[in-house]
């Protein structure tokens, strides 16, 4: 099927693109920039950033702005899939275990007539993450905002040894290893379909006590 990747920069929908192209054509990044921190439906730390990414996998990205209004997000993610329906089967999500997103995306593929997929659905998350991680995707955890989390996890790599220390912390105050609940924000840098890798070049550590974000100001495309 030609299907649209709902994108927007972090492990989850990466690791969609690299699950669906195995048996689709991507003909689509669709990223959504919110202008809600806090948007219900929508990843927002670094999006402005994933230009980068879309140019290392050699897929066309389409940029939707919406405002992260609960509900208004939905229609401008509505008029977005709508926008691309001509061209593509199905839609992809890195949805894992949130129904509220999930059931969403369902519900705006049916009424457009499209096939929603979600590759990553209902698999243990510490596993999942693992399988990531041996795939060669190459991530960095870019927001943290839960109980056990400091500021030396910004920009951290997320590696078996990370994997062992989340899965830690889920033991201890119940987080999710693949921070599906908010718990934590990445942004990939390299996976094995990328015809190039992402490199930063200037970062900002922004800490607010009890959580804080990765800043990416610059960053290029180089060769693998």
């Amino acid at each position: 099927m030609r299907v649209a990747v709902l994108f927007a920069g972090g492990k989850d929908s990466t690791y969609a693109v690299q699950m669906a192209m195995k048996n689709n054509q991507v003909r689509y990044l669709l990223t959504m920039a919110s202008k809600n921190p806090h948007s219900w439906m929508f990843h927002t730390p670094n999006v402005h950033m994933t230009g980068y990414q879309a140019e290392a996998m050699g897929i066309e990205q389409i940029v939707r702005p919406t405002s992260g209004e609960k509900d208004k997000e939905l229609d401008d993610l509505r008029d977005a899939i709508a926008g691309v329906k001509a061209g593509i089967d199905g839609v992809v999500s890195g949805a894992i275990a949130s129904s509220y997103q999930k059931s969403r995306i369902d519900k705006i593929c049916a009424e457009l007539g499209l096939k929603s997929i979600a590759p990553l659905w209902g698999k243990n998350q510490a596993e999942l993450v693992r399988e990531m991680i041996n795939s060669g995707l190459k991530a960095i955890i870019t927001s943290v905002a839960a109980q056990g989390f400091n500021e030396g996890w910004l920009g951290r790599e997320i590696d078996e040894n990370t994997l062992g220390d989340l899965v830690e912390l889920n033991r201890k105050y119940g987080i999710n290893p693949a921070g599906e609940g908010g718990e934590y924000e990445s942004f990939v840098l390299e996976a094995p379909f990328f015809k190039k890798r992402v490199e930063l070049l200037e970062v900002e550590r922004i800490w607010r006590k009890t959580d804080g974000y990765l800043l990416i100001k610059r960053a290029r495309t180089v060769e693998k």
